[in-house]
């Protein structure tokens, strides 16, 4: 085998010109040049954009209309759904201080009958 003939790597291959295009930098065009404003495209009759419904600004109002509508009952029923959520919280609320009293009394309650029976529990042994 001749080392000269076999070669490890391969050509590293060129990178390709860019074509040459124009600047990419502001155009300045006077204000009453053709080119200024919308360009009016001719579309085939089969193309998708020319297929598209129009719409008349009555046709417009109305799906706004029912827009706004929608929005306003969607609105509602987050209002409710909040005023129940708020009406759960008070109930959930008082019963909670309800029976935190009810704690605070038998904690009370528990407390003396502990105190009374260590007083006659050393009253007893007193006696013996």
């Amino acid at each position: 085998m001749d080392h000269q003939t076999l070669s490890i790597h391969a050509p590293v291959p060129l990178r390709p010109r860019l074509p040459s295009r124009m600047s990419s930098g502001t155009m300045v065009v006077p204000r009453d040049s053709l080119e200024v404003g919308p360009i009016e495209r001719k579309l085939d009759p089969d193309d998708v954009r020319a297929m598209s419904p129009r719409r008349t600004s009555e046709d417009l109002q109305n799906i706004g209309k029912e827009a706004r509508d929608e929005l306003r009952r969607h609105a509602k029923q987050l209002q409710d759904s909040l005023l129940t959520i708020l009406s759960r919280i008070e109930a959930v609320k008082e019963e909670h201080d309800k029976l935190d009293n009810n704690n605070k009394f038998l904690q009370k309650y528990i407390g003396d009958l502990m105190a009374t029976s260590k007083i006659t529990a050393s009253g007893s042994r007193g006696k013996k």
